[in-house]
């Protein structure tokens, strides 16, 4: 069994959202969240389909105890909804790495700070408590709203994988590669912040 670099139960607590374990108790009402077919366009399963998620998700549950996965549901804190998840995986605590993604939230909050504000937590966590020398990100190559957004706070393109992935209809997915380096962090860490601070004010100029 792998050791496990993360401890539970691990929480992050942000301004508009915390971020906690997910559990089984969770999975009914995060799917009724994750129903809506476009949230996973982008990503290689399609979990609107109930059987797929709790697979998929179950799976999480599991790669968390063997140390592979840190999966997190996101919970909005005026509401106290879950609103997506998110997840560490590919976690390799002897080279001091991991992968952040996983990352859906749902349509009413998409263009708000959320994504952000997750970002945020994930990476602070990585890179100021469990001292990571490198995040690595990842979408498909032709993702270009990704791409642009993963570039945005931060994240260096290193590549593109040619069918990196087989999705669920069988066809190959090229992924676009991209990293953030502990001597990176404390500019992507102000990019970030700047960018929540501007969703915030556009999102209080419109209330």
């Amino acid at each position: 069994m792998k050791e496990k670099w993360i401890p539970y139960p691990t929480i992050l607590e942000g301004t508009t959202i915390e971020l906690i374990p997910l559990e089984k108790e969770h999975l009914e009402e995060l799917y009724t969240a994750a129903a809506d077919k476009e949230l996973w366009a982008n990503i290689p399963s399609d979990c609107s389909d109930k059987e797929l998620f709790y697979k998929n998700y179950e799976f999480a549950l599991s790669e968390r105890e063997n140390g592979n996965q840190y999966p997190f549901v996101i919970r909005n804190k005026q509401t106290k909804r879950l609103i997506g998840s998110t997840r560490f995986f590919e976690i390799y605590p002897s080279d001091r790495k991991l992968e952040i993604g996983w990352t859906w939230i749902t349509k009413e909050f998409w263009g708000t700070s959320v994504n952000l504000e997750s970002k945020l937590l994930l990476l602070t966590y990585c890179f100021e408590t469990l001292k990571t020398n490198r995040v690595q990100l990842k979408t498909k190559d032709n993702n270009f709203r990704s791409r642009k957004a993963i570039e945005k706070i931060g994240g260096v393109f290193e590549g593109i994988l040619r069918k990196d992935k087989i999705q669920q209809d069988g066809s190959t997915r090229n992924a676009a590669y991209y990293s953030i380096l502990d001597n990176e962090w404390n500019t992507a860490k102000v990019k970030i912040e700047t960018q929540i601070k501007e969703k915030q004010n556009i999102h209080h100029q419109q209330s």
